[in-house]
C-alpha cells in the first residue's frame, strides 16, 4: 500500500521499516559510511510502499534553500526492475503537487540513475560531483502546478 505522510504521522514501526531499508541500501549495500538519518527527516514528507511490514520503496520530499527537493529514493533489492521505482517517482511528483505546488524542484541524483529522472522531465545542471563517496549530479524540473478542479 502506498502512503504519503508527514514525520509526525509515521508510526514507530513505519519509521523503523523506512530506516531499515535506507541503511540496508545506502550504508550496507553501497558500502558507504555516513550519517544516513539526518535533520531533514522530521520536516520531510515521506512517500513509501509497504506490504506485510516491509517497505519496498521510499523517498522523502522537503524544502531546501527555497526549492523542493527529494532524496533517499530507494527500491528494495528484490523489487528492482518491477516498475516500483517508476510508480514511486509518480507518487513523489504527486506529493510535490499537493504539499509544495508551484515551486522549482532541484535534486542531487546518483550519477548512474540520472537517465531515469530525465525520463520524467528532469534536466542536468552543472557538473558531476562526489557526495559521500558516490558520484552525483544536480538536476532540476519545472515547478508542478496544482490541479484545477
Amino acid at each position: 500500500m502506498w502512503s504519503i505522510k508527514t514525520f509526525a504521522e509515521l508510526s514507530n514501526q513505519e519509521l523503523f521499516n523506512i530506516y531499515y531499508l535506507r541503511v540496508k541500501t545506502f550504508v550496507v549495500e553501497q558500502n558507504r559510511v555516513y550519517q544516513e538519518v539526518d535533520a531533514y527527516d522530521p520536516n520531510a514528507i515521506h512517500v513509501f510502499n509497504e506490504v506485510d511490514g516491509h517497505v519496498n520503496a521510499y523517498a522523502r520530499v522537503f524544502l531546501k534553500d527555497n526549492t523542493v527537493t527529494f532524496g533517499r529514493v530507494v527500491t528494495a533489492a528484490d523489487k528492482r526492475g518491477s516498475g516500483l521505482g517508476r510508480t514511486l517517482l509518480e507518487k513523489i511528483m504527486t506529493a510535490i503537487r499537493v504539499y509544495f505546488p508551484n515551486r522549482a524542484i532541484t535534486i542531487e541524483s546518483q550519477y548512474q540513475v540520472r537517465g531515469f529522472y530525465q525520463k520524467f522531465g528532469f534536466e542536468v545542471i552543472g557538473e558531476p560531483f562526489i557526495f559521500e563517496s558516490t558520484k552525483h549530479i544536480r538536476m532540476r524540473h519545472a515547478p508542478i502546478t496544482t490541479i484545477a478542479h
